[in-house]
């Protein structure tokens, strides 16, 4: 059940908020005893009260008598007053990511041989989107005509997404994918890249018949597979994430030639 505390007034101060709505003008004394607040720390509660602009007061009577503020309007500034704290919370804590990015990024690069696999749609995108997002150089993007990658509408968005968010970071980004494919693509995601992507100096896609299958290059040092779901081909049944410098060049120079002989497609 909700309760002023959740807006962040004391139990003191969330009674004696409610007994002035039904008591009001009151002096401190008579909220006392109608909050059940002791007398000793009623002052204190009703300055707090105050300094959340929840209460009047009537400093020329004698004794000093109270009002308490609308409900509506006393609850939107205990409202804007959660907000400011979490912006001020979000902001802190953005500094901190800030500060710890570079910490973290100044650490040496693991180059050992290491992979690992995701397996289902959910997965299988958190770990594309979060090897997007890790490119420092280069992105190369390989889509066959089953790439659960860019056949889904959300899932295009996404990598879309990410895709210009890596052009924003200096990365260079190629994709190759199937003419078919591109007859395909969802109406966002082709609307999304001829506004977003097109123009952009450092991103290029072609279009080969030469590509089958889907995978992700990226920094010539990772590659990313795509293994389709053979019940459903236009789903992600699993995502293989293998660095390897060997085989990443392995990969590049089967890519090259096919993304020399493929055609510029025009947005």
């Amino acid at each position: 059940m909700a309760s002023l505390r959740d807006l962040g007034l004391s139990e003191y101060e969330a009674r004696a908020y409610r007994a002035l709505l039904r008591n009001a003008p009151t002096t401190a004394k008579e909220l006392s005893r109608a909050s059940d607040v002791p007398m000793g720390r009623i002052y204190d509660v009703l300055s707090a009260l105050e300094q959340y602009n929840l209460v009047r007061s009537q400093a020329a009577s004698r004794p000093k008598k109270y009002v308490a503020v609308e409900p509506d309007a006393a609850l939107d500034r205990l409202l804007d007053d959660k907000r400011r704290e979490l912006d001020e919370k979000a902001a802190q804590y953005e500094a901190i990511v800030d500060e710890l990015v570079d910490e973290l990024d100044a650490a040496k690069p693991v180059e050992e041989k290491f992979w690992t696999a995701a397996v289902g749609p959910d997965e299988t995108l958190d770990l594309l989107l979060e090897r997007l997002a890790a490119a420092d150089e280069s992105v190369v993007v390989v889509a066959g005509t089953s790439s659960a990658q860019f056949d889904l509408g959300e899932v295009g968005e996404l990598v879309a997404e990410a895709l210009e968010e890596a052009l924003d970071r200096g990365v260079t980004v190629s994709v190759l994918m199937t003419p078919e494919l591109v007859d395909r693509l969802p109406r966002s995601v082709g609307e999304r890249y001829t506004a977003r992507l097109a123009d952009h100096p450092s991103f290029a896609v072609r279009t080969t018949d030469t590509v089958s299958g889907a995978f992700n290059l990226i920094d010539d040092a990772e590659v990313c597979i795509e293994v389709p779901n053979p019940l459903h081909p236009g789903e992600a049944f699993a995502m293989i994430d293998l660095k390897d410098r060997a085989f990443a060049a392995d990969v590049r120079d089967v890519f090259d030639p096919r993304w020399e002989d493929a055609e510029p497609l025009s947005f």
